[in-house]
């Protein structure tokens, strides 16, 4: 296939992309199938080429929207960093970094386990590991695309409007971890569709990445600062399902983001969660139910992640949360999966929350 080398192909709904990293003959570009208009191509390039490939969409073509980098291995990315999401393959934008606290109970531990406690069922203790994680937009092309994967508009706010301090989202916002993050480059000065690009973002050629923080961004994430950047996230695998948990306080409750991902080719489907809830002020809270968010999804090889949020509120300033959820495989049995320990504490900083989003 000329100019497209295809060495892994995701579907994200009905489209494609590939991806070829850098190598010794020099960076690969970025390839993106779609119907006819579906992609508008990137500045460089205005030729179409056919993915050539036996799993090739019916009449669907690849249109290159810019070229791989090599994915940093050490240090972190910048504002402006355009990339690819490893997992869910949507096109994005890194807004900024910072570093939170990753407790990876699948890590080796030479620690005993421990006795079922009211802060958390038995489990290795495991020390927290500093890790890179990142605030960005998603383009929105891709959110018809993934919005069966993963919600994009999983970031929630406490606004504080006249006195009313009501939830809301932001659509297109998303935590990305380091590794999910797979770079790309392209001359298009405008190559991420999302209403707060061009105000947060300035496209300055003389830059690498060319997309600088704009005052709007800098002003933005110093006011949210406390509540846009996560501090934990929990990670812990049963039967090579892998949830990971990151929790955020909000000032009046808690919310907390939960990917499930499926590292085996067999397909399951999540038919149960199972939460126990402990709050400080002594209360030990059960909750039982059919699948989460009103789904039931499907893990499999070709759609093998699944993301979403939910919230949670305690009679007192802090507590903890664990359980397991229930999945089937094909032939009826089911089995649990673990939900890591997490605590829930309370803004260490008594920052008051952010009064809503101004520019």
């Amino acid at each position: 296939m000329a100019g497209c080398v295809a060495r892994r192909a995701l579907a994200v709904g009905s489209r494609w992309w590939s991806r070829s990293l850098t190598g010794a003959r020099g960076p690969r570009p970025l390839c993106v199938a779609g119907g006819a208009g579906a992609f508008p191509p990137a500045a460089s390039t205005t030729t179409r080429r056919h993915l050539s490939s036996r799993n090739r969409p019916e009449g669907k073509v690849l249109e290159t929207v810019g070229v791989f980098e090599v994915p940093k291995q050490n240090g972190k990315y910048e504002t402006g960093q355009l990339f690819l999401h490893s997992v869910f393959g949507y096109r994005g934008v890194v807004l900024f970094p910072w570093q939170a606290r990753l407790y990876d109970r699948d890590v080796a531990s030479a620690a005993p386990e421990k006795a079922e406690n009211p802060a958390g069922h038995g489990s290795k203790e495991v020390k927290g590991k500093t890790h890179t994680y990142y605030q960005v937009l998603i383009d929105a092309r891709d959110c018809p695309h993934i919005s069966q994967r993963s919600q994009t508009e999983a970031v929630t706010f406490l606004a504080n409007h006249d006195d009313s301090r009501a939830l809301y989202a932001i659509p297109g916002l998303d935590y990305v971890s380091h590794e999910d993050i797979l770079p790309y480059t392209s001359t298009d000065q405008v190559p991420i569709q999302h209403e707060l690009f061009e105000r947060f973002l300035l496209y300055d050629q003389t830059k690498a990445p060319p997309f600088v923080a704009r005052e709007t961004l800098r002003a933005w994430q110093e006011k949210n600062h406390p509540w846009l950047e996560l501090s934990d996230v929990h990670r812990e695998t049963t039967e090579n399902i892998r949830v990971t948990v990151i929790p955020f306080y909000m000032g009046m409750r808690w919310r907390y983001c939960i990917r499930l991902e499926n590292l085996d080719s067999d397909v399951v489907q999540l038919r149960e969660r199972h939460w126990r809830i402990f709050s400080l002020s002594g209360t030990l809270e059960t909750v039982r139910g059919r699948g989460v968010v009103g789904r039931e999804p499907v893990l499999s090889k070709e759609q093998p992640a699944f993301q979403y949020s939910s919230h949670v509120s305690l009679q007192a300033s802090s507590g903890h949360m664990w359980g397991t959820f229930r999945f089937e495989r094909p032939d009826g049995s089911h089995f649990d999966v673990r939900i890591p320990p997490f605590s829930l504490e309370s803004n260490k900083d008594e920052k008051t929350p952010p009064s809503g989003l101004h520019w």
